[in-house]
């Protein structure tokens, strides 16, 4: 059966970097023949400011039940001042198709790529786990005189039995799939009380995965640990909040947002991927937008739909386009958007 791949381009620099990822895509039709078949979604900032629509919701339950992915470029944009659209783009697909896993792969492609001095790609395999539908992005709480001296703003962090459980199995879970030995899970428990819930499903869902060893840190001494000794974590498990500035900072040490990709998922149900960087309103219309976060996004959609061969030939040209220089001024090269997605879609159709 055919893939359907639902794209939304998005704003800034999204249509570029996209662009770039469905040109690997042709490359990878004409080699390896996966057969996905692509639909271009206009949902966006340009969309919304002539229609006044973000997403209809008819469209959301549509993507949740008859596409095989969806790839998302990238949205934000200065002339909608509240983001609307992108809030109810992005988190609505979030939470409206519960998409509760977060995954970002932090992988080191060449040593010169990281700013910590001594570390190496050895040092470089891990993967975050954040809880993608709870937390303090759920948005219960609100203001209260607003501009006044006496302004009041509350936020409530929302944690469910159901929500922390399934996360952390579901790190537990890949783990053991792809062969690693140790889930380390972050917190606050020492000042916040509602973490202990963490705390108490970590330990019991570890205890049923007895080949794989445990840890936790709070979410301080993880952050420094994380640029001291890289190499001491395989998968990282966290909440909503902590995971977003934790995979961020394992991005930086392995190359910078340009070369990050995602993936929101609920397995056995459709996985939206998206590179990391934002809409980058600065770069637009440049060409020195990085594309290798959208082309990765790409090959671990690829690998999702169950075209693994697919995936790792795109992974595979990533990689060899930053052992031989090529690339954005982001990360050291002298290329433009459109000419590091030339030389990678080459090169998966030489290789």
């Amino acid at each position: 059966m055919p893939h359907t791949l639902a794209v939304i381009a998005g704003d800034g620099i999204g249509p570029e970097v996209v662009g770039e990822a469905l040109k690997v895509l042709d490359a990878v039709e004409a080699v390896h023949h996966p057969g996905v078949a692509v639909e271009q979604l206009p949902w966006g900032a340009e969309h919304y400011l002539k229609t006044g629509i973000t997403i209809p919701p008819e469209e959301m339950q549509r993507l949740g039940r008859d596409v095989s992915a969806i790839l998302v470029g990238a949205l934000g944009d200065s002339r909608v001042p509240d983001n609307v659209h992108a809030r109810d783009i992005l988190l609505g697909m979030r939470f409206q198709l519960d998409l509760y896993v977060n995954e970002r792969p932090a992988r080191l492609f060449d040593d010169r790529l990281t700013p910590l001095k001594g570390k190496t790609v050895r040092d470089f395999d891990l993967m975050v786990f954040r809880e993608n539908t709870e937390g303090l992005y759920v948005s219960v709480g609100g203001a209260f005189k607003v501009g006044t001296p006496d302004e009041i703003t509350i936020a409530e962090e929302l944690n469910t039995r159901k929500g922390v459980e399934r996360i952390i199995r579901h790190a537990f879970a890949w783990a053991r799939a792809h062969g690693k030995t140790r889930v380390t899970m972050a917190d606050k428990a020492n000042a916040i009380a509602a973490h202990g819930l963490w705390r108490r499903v970590f330990e019991e869902v570890g205890s049923e995965y007895t080949d794989i060893k445990r840890d936790t840190r709070y979410i301080d001494a993880m952050a420094m640990d994380l640029v001291r000794t890289p190499e001491a974590f395989q998968v990282i498990v966290t909440g909503n909040l902590f995971g977003d500035i934790l995979s961020d900072l394992a991005s930086i040490l392995v190359g910078g947002l340009g070369i990050a990709p995602s993936a929101n998922r609920h397995p056995g149900k459709v996985t939206m991927y998206e590179p990391v960087h934002g809409s980058a309103p600065p770069l637009v219309g440049k060409d020195i937008a990085n594309p290798m976060a959208a082309i990765l996004s790409l090959a671990m959609m690829l690998e999702g739909v169950g075209e693994a061969a697919s995936g790792a030939a795109v992974e595979q040209a990533v990689r060899a386009a930053i052992t031989a220089g090529v690339g954005t001024p982001d990360i050291g090269g002298t290329l433009g958007t459109r000419a590091v997605g030339d030389w990678i879609a080459k090169h998966v159709r030489e290789a």
